[in-house]
């Protein structure tokens, strides 16, 4: 049982971990297309440090430049530029997102030990998944049949004369029953003689 085991330590121990989740953190944010090839365990470890970060980037101010350059203090010259991209090129890039900014993408099995392995990038950064998403947006799929989106299109007032009139066609003529018609009664003269 995994109980309260929130944390997947990697193999590794503390300092050594968060070391190396920093440097994964730099990679990520310093890469031209902002993506780097890695492990899927360590892809998921790290992107429960690169997503409070970029939430922090948002709001672009000294006190939360300085809480990200602190978890990023491993090599103070790569740890100013990646805190200097993520602030003025990620930030601006993801300001309208309201979370989920990374993306793991699996690729297969490590050849040498048959580890999992992964792409872990940027979501915004990614022109050809953006593409497909807008294609997707643009064509508009519905569960609606075609008779019903185009009656969806037209105004209230267009339907409404429009289901009158179907009524009107559907409407038989009354059925009447042939009934003899009634011949108004004449009053008879009483016969008298003559």
């Amino acid at each position: 049982m995994r109980h309260n085991k929130k944390i997947n330590h990697l193999g590794r121990k503390s300092s050594h971990r968060n070391a190396m989740l920093a440097n994964m953190c730099i990679s990520l944010f310093m890469s031209p297309n902002k993506r780097i090839f890695t492990t899927v365990a360590k892809a998921k470890a790290l992107r429960k440090v690169v997503e409070p970060m970029i939430n922090k980037s948002k709001e672009d101010t000294t006190h939360s430049r300085r809480l990200v350059f602190q978890d990023l203090q491993i090599n103070s010259d790569k740890s100013k530029a990646a805190v200097t991209e993520l602030f003025q090129n990620i930030s601006q890039k993801v300001a309208d997102r309201p979370g989920g900014y990374t993306r793991i993408i699996k690729t297969g099995n490590r050849l040498g030990d048959n580890a999992a392995m992964c792409f872990i990038e940027l979501v915004d950064y990614n022109e050809n998944m953006l593409k497909e998403k807008k294609a997707a947006a643009s064509k508009g799929r519905t569960r609606r049949s075609s008779a019903a989106k185009k009656n969806a299109d037209q105004p209230v007032a267009v339907k409404e004369s429009a289901k009158k009139a179907k009524a009107e066609e559907v409407e038989v003529a009354p059925i009447v029953d042939e009934v003899t018609p009634e011949v108004p009664a004449t009053e008879e003269k009483p016969k008298t003689e003559e």
